[in-house]
C-alpha cells in the first residue's frame, strides 16, 4: 500500500496531468463541505452534485427544470463562508472561482449554505443537491478520473478507511481541500487520523513525506483537537460568526455517521 497526501490546494491542478486510474482519492474539507455532504446523505439526500462555480450550479438546475424531470433539485453553497445570495460579489482578495463583477454570479438565493446543521432530514430527504463551495467541491472535481473518489470527514472517518481496506486499495491519495490557496489544519489533522486508522499498526505501507507530515500534525494535536482546530484559520473564522460557530463542534464529532460517500463517474456523490 502506498499513501500520498496533498496538503495544499495549490497542488490540485497537477492532478489533471496524473493518471489516477489505479488511485483511490479521499477528499477532506472538514470545515465544512465534506462534513456537510456526509450529513446530507445520512439524512436521506438522494445525491450531491459538486460543481466548481456558481454558474455551473445554476445551469444544472435550469437544465433539470427545463427537462421537466420530477426530482427536486436544491442549490447549496457558500462564498467566504456564507450562503450564496442573489447578485453576490466575490472579494478579489479571497480565493473564489468567480472573479468580482463576473456574470457568473447567482441571480437567485441558494436554498442552503454549507452548514451541515442546515441539512436536516426535513429539508434534504429524497432531494438531489447541487453544491458549490470555495474549496471542497473544487478538490473533489480535481480527482475526476480516479479509480475511487470518497468524501470523508471526522464524521465518517472509520467507515471510509474500512472501505479502502476492503477494496485492498494499493495507491491512496489523501486530498486536503485547504482554505483559499493555503493548507487547512483541520484537513491535515483528518488526513493524519485517517492514515492512523488505515495502517492500524501495520508497517507494510509506503508513506510519502507529506503523509508523514499529516501523521505528525495529528499526533501533536490529538490530545486537544478541539482547541487545535478552534485556533485554525477556518476555526477562528467560523467561531467568530454567531450563526456558524456551532458548526465547528458539529464537524469534530468522530464516527457518528457509519457511511461511505462515493463520487460516481457521472460526478454524483451517493451512499456506497
Amino acid at each position: 500500500m502506498k499513501i500520498e497526501t496533498i496538503l495544499t490546494p495549490t497542488e490540485l491542478p497537477a492532478l489533471a496531468q496524473r493518471d489516477l486510474r489505479a488511485t483511490a482519492c479521499v477528499v477532506f474539507d472538514v470545515l465544512r463541505a465534506t462534513s456537510t455532504f456526509v450529513t446530507a446523505l445520512y439524512h436521506g439526500a438522494k445525491a450531491i452534485i459538486p460543481v466548481s462555480e456558481i454558474a455551473e450550479a445554476l445551469a444544472f438546475k435550469k437544465s433539470e427544470v427545463g427537462s421537466q424531470k420530477s426530482e427536486v433539485i436544491l442549490l447549496a453553497g457558500e462564498r467566504n463562508g456564507m450562503r450564496i445570495r442573489a447578485a453576490q460579489k466575490c472579494d478579489r482578495h479571497l480565493a473564489c472561482p468567480e472573479q468580482a463583477g463576473s456574470l457568473s454570479h447567482s441571480d437567485i438565493d441558494f436554498d442552503l449554505g454549507n452548514s451541515p446543521r442546515e441539512f436536516t432530514p426535513e429539508k434534504v430527504r429524497g432531494k438531489t443537491i447541487v453544491s458549490t463551495t470555495t474549496n471542497g467541491t473544487r478538490a473533489l472535481r480535481a480527482c475526476v478520473g480516479a479509480k475511487t473518489i470518497l468524501a470523508s470527514s471526522f464524521l465518517n472517518l472509520s467507515a471510509t478507511a474500512e472501505s479502502l481496506r476492503r477494496e485492498k486499495a494499493e495507491i491512496i491519495l489523501l486530498v486536503c481541500a485547504g482554505t483559499g490557496e493555503n493548507p487547512a489544519d483541520e484537513d491535515i489533522f483528518a488526513a493524519g487520523a485517517f492514515c492512523e486508522i488505515l495502517l492500524d499498526g501495520k508497517s507494510a505501507a509506503t508513506l510519502s513525506n507529506s503523509t508523514e507530515i499529516a501523521r505528525r500534525a495529528y499526533a501533536q494535536a490529538r490530545s486537544n483537537l478541539t482547541a487545535a482546530i478552534g485556533n485554525s484559520q477556518n476555526g477562528r473564522r467560523l467561531l467568530a460568526i454567531p450563526a456558524l460557530c456551532d458548526d465547528v463542534a458539529f464537524c469534530l464529532q468522530r464516527d457518528i455517521f457509519p457511511l461511505i460517500a462515493r463520487m460516481n463517474p457521472n460526478g454524483a456523490i451517493r451512499l456506497a
